[in-house]
């Protein structure tokens, strides 16, 4: 079993916020592979499915972001999910908007999500990281990630949301690095 957690703050006003971004790219996945409809159970919203005859748990915690490993560990725990099993999709202001990046474990990076998923699990659960822009400055940064994309920037990024979604399988198929190289080649374009 796989668990695939997109991050982002629950409520209407963060909606299509780049903190949300994960949220957006777990909606898709969502679409794309007709999971079952959103639940709300362990701090978040889960949707079952299957994706290429695995089963899939896609997660949205409503924890707001960082309180994110709260809902992430008590799922993991719950269905038994090893962290080499669990796929998170979020932010990041260090890549140009629409740039993709995946890896296993690391850095948080200064991300309040990751902080408190590595500090309930560890770090070693794998990431789709998807570039939404730099603020001006560093004390922009919660201004920033709290702010909603432009039309531009939505256009920009859906097809992203879209690769993402159609890709993952690949990344529940045949790892992570294997999926790196996918993304290498897809922001080479």
């Amino acid at each position: 079993m796989y668990l695939v957690v997109g991050l982002g703050n629950p409520g209407e006003e963060y909606s299509k916020t780049r903190h949300n971004i994960g949220f957006m790219a777990a909606d898709e996945i969502h679409s794309r592979y007709n999971f079952a409809p959103f639940k709300s159970k362990f701090d978040g919203l889960i949707a079952e499915g299957t994706i290429d005859n695995n089963k899939v748990l896609l997660l949205k915690p409503q924890t707001y972001m960082n309180l994110s490993g709260n809902s992430v560990s008590k799922v993991a725990k719950f269905y038994k999910i090893p962290v080499q099993n669990i796929i998170v999709i979020h932010d990041d202001k260090d890549l140009t908007l629409g740039k993709l990046k995946a890896k296993n474990g690391g850095s948080a990076g200064g991300h309040n999500g990751l902080k408190n998923i590595d500090s309930h699990l560890t770090n070693e659960y794998n990431r789709i990281r998807i570039g939404v822009g730099s603020p001006l400055s560093h004390k922009d940064t919660i201004n920033f990630v709290l702010s909603r994309f432009t039309k531009q920037e939505l256009d920009i990024l859906e097809p992203e949301l879209d690769f993402i979604s159609s890709t993952i399988n690949e990344l529940i198929n045949k790892g992570i690095a294997h999926y790196s190289n996918i993304v290498g080649m897809h922001n080479a374009k």
